[in-house]
């Protein structure tokens, strides 16, 4: 099963998936793109961008 944007149903890459398990959590039911998960957050795309990269530095097992 693809994972796809709640508002959208544009398909989630494997990084913005796990964005949103690290951000919303891990049980949550509802996932968002990074544009939709943007406005749901009140950031910039880029922000989650930068959020990924740490993320991935800091060894998260989500990415």
């Amino acid at each position: 099963m693809k994972a796809v944007c709640h508002l959208c149903n544009c398909a989630l890459p494997k990084d913005h998936f796990a964005l949103n398990k690290k951000l919303l959590g891990r049980g949550v039911k509802h996932v968002f793109c990074l544009k939709c998960l943007a406005v749901h957050l009140n950031c910039t795309e880029d922000d989650l961008l930068i959020k990924i990269e740490e993320f991935k530095e800091q060894g998260c097992t989500l990415f």
